[in-house]
């Protein structure tokens, strides 16, 4: 097995004359947090689309632990969380981590299911509740935690921390650490660079569909001149 969990080579995506994406060179490597950061519509998630193949590309090439992304297998050993996470309303959460879990053979533990959603601070009640009656937080709670009980090697996130309250948002970047420790590979987009400085070993930027930045968040603030990430991004943005 590859040293890479992620691998983007030229990866080319337009949207009708509209470039997303512009010959993305990226690597991930396996048991490294890696954070993705960009403004809205930068491309993050048509990265995140064309490497679960949700999407086609134009071109270029993208494998994952060093199976072609194109392969079904590729996906097995990733949990994936997107951005508007909307599971169906009418199950409860119970019944909807049955059934993810069902998909991928993997049996229902109720103790770790309610050990879970403790750790993502959300009450074990909610597994009887119908998803309908979830808050936003409490929705995005329940597809991080259908995440960590597929036990994956690989977490792919978008905006992990969307609806969170900062209780849950610290109780999360604890889990994050967790899976570090443990030799998960953590790769997701972010909004927040706070986050990102806190959680990531490496960061890119990634800007109406170019990369213009890969390496450490300390790497980052060094090469534009900065006393913060966010000063970075700004001038790294401005330079492009």
């Amino acid at each position: 097995m590859t040293s890479a969990a992620l691998s983007f080579h030229e990866v080319v995506k337009s949207y009708g004359n509209k470039p997303a994406l512009q010959h993305v060179n990226l690597e991930v490597q396996a048991g490294e947090a890696f954070g993705l950061v960009g403004m809205n519509g930068a491309g993050k998630t048509t990265l995140l689309k064309c490497m679960l193949d949700f999407c086609s590309m134009d071109s270029g090439a993208i494998s994952i632990f060093g199976v072609d992304h194109h392969d079904t297998a590729a996906r097995k050993p990733l949990a994936f969380l997107p951005e508007r996470f909307m599971p169906p309303y009418y199950l409860t959460g119970a019944d909807f981590l049955k059934y993810t879990l069902t998909l991928q053979q993997i049996p229902y533990d109720l103790p770790e299911a309610q050990q879970t959603l403790a750790a993502l601070d959300l009450d074990a009640s909610a597994l009887t509740k119908p998803v309908r009656a979830y808050s936003k937080g409490m929705t995005q709670k329940l597809g991080l935690a259908a995440c960590f009980l597929a036990h994956k090697q690989l977490y792919v996130l978008d905006e992990p921390m969307s609806g969170l309250d900062p209780k849950a948002r610290a109780m999360l970047k604890a889990r994050f650490q967790e899976l570090k420790k443990n030799g998960c590979t953590l790769f997701f987009s972010s909004h927040a660079l706070a986050d990102v400085e806190e959680i990531c070993d490496r960061m890119a930027i990634l800007h109406d569909g170019k990369l213009l930045f890969v390496g450490t968040p300390e790497q980052c603030r060094q090469q534009f001149s900065s006393t913060t990430l966010e000063q970075a991004f700004l001038r790294c943005i401005q330079v492009d």
